[in-house]
C-alpha cells in the first residue's frame, strides 16, 4: 500500500514527514540486509518475507516518534536511525503475529497479504521472533562501522533497551494483546478499553518517544516526562481514530481489512461511546498531548501537528 498524507496537514508538516520517512525506509533497508552479509547461510526466505514486512509500506508513526523527539532533545539525526529501526521492527514483528490465525486472523495488511498469507504460518511465527531479536542486536551495539551511531554511550543504549522491553513484554504490548483477547465477546467498561490499548498500542508508542529522547547526549528528565506523557496521549488518540477508521473506512482505503473488531465481537470506543463520542474523545486527547509539550517552541511543532493528524487522518 502506497501510504499518501491526508490533504488537510500543511506542506511544511509533509515534507518534514516524508523526510523522517524516507529516512526510515532506508535505515531499515541497510540493517534488515546485513545479517545476509555476515551469514551466507541464513535462511534467504526468512529474510525475504522480514523484508516483506518492514519495507515499502505502513504509517512509520513510531519512527517518526523516535526522529521527532530525539531532535527535540539534541540528538543528531544519525543516532536516532537504529532507535528508529528498532521500534519499527518490534512493530513490524507485532502485526505478524496479530494477524495469524491463532489472533486475530487477518489476511490482508498495509494493502497486501499478511505474511502468513504470502509466506506461511511457521515462517510468519519466526519473522516474528527474528525481527525482535534483530532489533535488540542493533538497539545493543548500533550499525556496523557508523561511527555516529556508536558514539552513543552504552549506559544510554542500556536504558533504550530496558525501555523497549519493558513496551512489549507482559506488563506492555504482549500483555494488552493477552488483554484483548480475554475480554473478545464479553461486556467491559469504558477504564477497562483504555488499559487494553494503553498496553496493546500505547506502550510501543511511548517508548519510541523516550527512546528518542534518550539518545540525547545530555538526557533531560524533565523532558523525557513531558515525552512520555505526550506518546501516551496520542497512543490513545491513534487507537481511538483507528476505531472510528476500523466502523467507517473500506478495506482498500484502510489497506487491511475493516469492520473486523466487529466480526470479533470486540469492544471498541465506537461500541461504548458511538462514532461521534469516539471522534470528540480523540479530540480532546490530542489536545492533552498538545498541552503536555508547550513551552518546546519551533522544536515542539512538528510533534503538535502530529498529535492533530493521527485524529485527523483518513486511514
Amino acid at each position: 500500500m502506497t501510504w499518501t498524507m491526508n490533504n488537510t496537514m500543511n506542506s511544511e508538516f509533509e515534507s518534514v514527514w516524508e523526510g523522517y520517512s524516507q529516512r526510515t525506509e532506508k535505515a531499515l533497508q541497510s540493517r534488515l540486509i546485513s545479517p545476509l552479509n555476515r551469514h551466507a547461510k541464513a535462511s534467504a526466505r526468512l529474510h525475504q518475507a522480514m523484508e516483506y514486512m518492514c519495507l515499502g509500506g505502513g504509517k512509520r508513526l513510531r519512527a517518526m516518534l523516535v526522529y521527532a523527539c530525539g531532535e527535540v532533545a539534541g540528538a543528531d539525526l544519525e543516532q536516532l536511525d537504529t532507535p528508529a529501526c528498532a521500534v519499527e521492527m518490534v512493530h513490524a514483528y507485532s502485526l505478524v503475529h496479530d494477524d495469524l490465525p491463532v489472533m486475530d486472523d487477518d489476511d490482508l495488511r498495509r494493502g497486501r497479504a499478511s505474511c502468513h498469507i504470502a509466506f506461511d504460518e511457521a515462517t510468519a511465527v519466526l519473522v516474528g521472533d527474528a525481527l525482535q531479536s534483530r532489533a535488540f542486536e542493533i538497539l545493543a551495539s548500533g550499525q556496523d562501522n557508523d561511527e555516529q551511531d556508536n558514539d552513543i554511550p552504552p549506559i544510554q543504549r542500556l536504558r533504550m533497551v530496558q525501555e523497549l522491553a519493558l513496551a512489549i513484554g507482559s506488563l506492555g504490548m504482549a500483555g494488552g494483546q493477552a488483554l484483548d483477547m480475554e475480554a473478545t465477546g464479553k461486556a467491559i467498561e469504558y477504564q477497562e478499553l483504555v488499559q487494553i490499548h494503553r498496553l496493546k498500542t500505547g506502550a510501543l508508542i511511548k517508548a519510541a518517544a523516550i527512546m528518542g529522547g534518550l539518545t540525547s547526549r545530555r538526557i533531560d528528565q524533565v523532558l523525557l516526562e513531558k515525552l512520555a506523557q505526550y506518546a501516551s496521549a496520542i497512543g490513545l488518540a491513534f487507537q481511538t481514530a483507528d476505531d472510528i477508521l476500523d466502523h467507517t473506512a473500506d478495506s482498500e482505503t484502510l489497506g487491511k481489512s475493516s469492520n473486523a473488531d466487529r466480526r470479533m465481537n470486540k469492544a471498541t470506543y465506537i461500541s461504548l461511546l458511538g462514532v461521534d463520542a469516539a471522534r470528540a474523545q480523540a479530540n480532546k486527547i490530542s489536545a492533552q498531548a498538545i498541552e503536555s509539550i508547550q513551552g518546546l517552541g519551533d522544536n515542539g511543532r512538528f510533534l503538535e501537528q502530529l498529535a492533530q493528524f493521527v485524529v485527523t487522518r483518513n486511514h
